[in-house]
């Protein structure tokens, strides 16, 4: 098969990594893909958004797959165009990728579903949203609509911290994506992420994990992107497994073919593990970053199948996935200064030495100047993985190549995976 992968973050080139290691594999090509993906597939420089310049691709390479990596190339329609330009796309159309274009989108869905979530309001300005704070309980939850590349929600402990955040959305800090806000109950309990694959019929769970949102440890700073996650994650039992599939995903599934826009790809629920059972926090339409690549290193079966029976319809031909025995962890590494003001062009040494069979190095904000110099060019850079018997072992695997790497300009959590090592 010729595959074209759409991306250039480290969930891509853990994708790309997984993908071409398949015996159905004839070329892979990743646009616009990054120096570590470099490695192991041929890159285009096209960006996520420019569909045309993608799709004129997908016909140079011949492409039997498109599979879309990042919510932006959902959001511009990327799925649509190759559907319409006869390519197979494991990737939602851009009327099912509202379920995480517009929170407002996925709240009123939830309300017309019955999807069990947090009370909200969703407000266009900002003397609507700080009246609705009186309706809420600290802390507050205050989340732009749009896309905001996971900087778009702020928990505020002080009803004054939740007013500047509903100011600075609205006033333009995340673009077109704070032109209306979502206020939100507090969720209290355990975080989890769980993966399901749709055919636009068949549904079929595929692996959970936890991540860690704030930048730094013990839980404190900004929101971010993701610090790195770990899986399997404790929270979820097989009771809590069974609900979410139940609760969430069939209906969810089931809700946006109801409208009109049968779902083919990856959901990725975030969702809170409460004493009423789990509650959603937001759909996400695609593969976790950085929880894909903890998902990779645990996926015992060849990627690709999956791909391409998401996107022809024939998910019910194939067994449930099988993933190792074992535990797997990401350690994010990001440039000072994120997430708000990361400090790219610092100089990175020996992220591609040889670690070992049980530690892989993701690239995801990096560059290779002419003489091979790896250089930051993001907020997070790198992803330090590590599979082990325990999680325990995996993590001291992930650290010590984490302290091999020579990277002064940037840090990373150093308390990954404390709830599972706490239990």
């Amino acid at each position: 098969m010729n595959i074209l992968l759409v991306g250039s973050g480290g969930r891509e080139h853990a994708l790309a990594w997984k993908i071409a290691a398949s015996p159905k594999l004839t070329r892979l090509v990743a646009a616009p893909g990054n120096p570590g993906m470099a490695q192991c597939c041929e890159v285009r420089n096209v960006a996520v958004t420019d569909v045309p310049a993608l799709v004129d691709l997908a016909r140079e390479i011949a492409a039997d797959l498109v599979v879309i990596g990042p919510e932006a190339a959902v959001a511009a329609g990327l799925a649509d165009a190759m559907l319409a330009a006869g390519f197979p796309c494991f990737g939602p159309t851009a009327a099912a990728g509202r379920l995480e274009s517009s929170k407002a989108f996925t709240k009123g869905f939830c309300d017309r579903h019955g999807l069990p979530t947090a009370r909200y309001r969703v407000c266009e300005d900002a003397a609507t949203a700080k009246a609705a704070l009186a309706e809420f309980e600290a802390p507050y939850v205050i989340k732009a609509d749009g896309l905001a590349a996971g900087k778009g929600v702020v928990v505020a402990q002080t009803r004054a911290e939740a007013e500047a955040a509903i100011d600075d959305a609205l006033g333009g800090r995340f673009g077109a994506a704070g032109s209306r806000v979502v206020v939100e109950e507090f969720l209290d309990g355990e975080i989890g992420s769980l993966f399901a694959l749709c055919d636009g019929r068949s549904v079929m769970l595929f692996g959970e994990a936890q991540d860690h949102k704030r930048a730094f440890d013990g839980e404190q700073g900004p929101n971010t992107g993701g610090m790195g996650t770990y899986s399997p994650a404790p929270v979820f039992t097989p009771e809590v497994i069974e609900a979410v599939r139940t609760r969430l995903v069939e209906p969810a599934f089931a809700g946006i073919a109801a409208e009109g826009a049968p779902y083919h790809g990856v959901l990725f629920v975030e969702l809170m593990v409460t004493r009423d059972g789990p509650k959603l926090i937001e759909f996400n339409v695609r593969f976790g970053d950085p929880e894909c690549q903890v998902l990779m290193l645990r996926l015992a079966d060849d990627l690709v199948p999956y791909l391409e029976a998401c996107a022809k319809g024939t998910l019910d031909q194939l067994p449930p996935p099988r993933f190792r025995d074992e535990h797997a962890v990401c350690v994010v590494l990001a440039a000072d200064g994120y997430p708000e003001s990361p400090v790219t062009g610092s100089i990175i040494r020996g992220a591609n030495q040889d670690f070992g069979e049980t530690v892989t190095v993701f690239h995801a904000g990096t560059k290779v100047d002419p003489d091979g110099t790896l250089r930051a060019a993001g907020g997070r850079v790198l992803n330090v993985c590590a599979r082990g018997p325990t999680l325990r072992e995996a993590l001291d695997r992930a650290y010590a190549a984490v302290d091999r790497i020579d990277w002064p300009g940037g840090f990373c959590r150093r308390d990954i995976g404390w709830r599972a090592l706490q239990r």
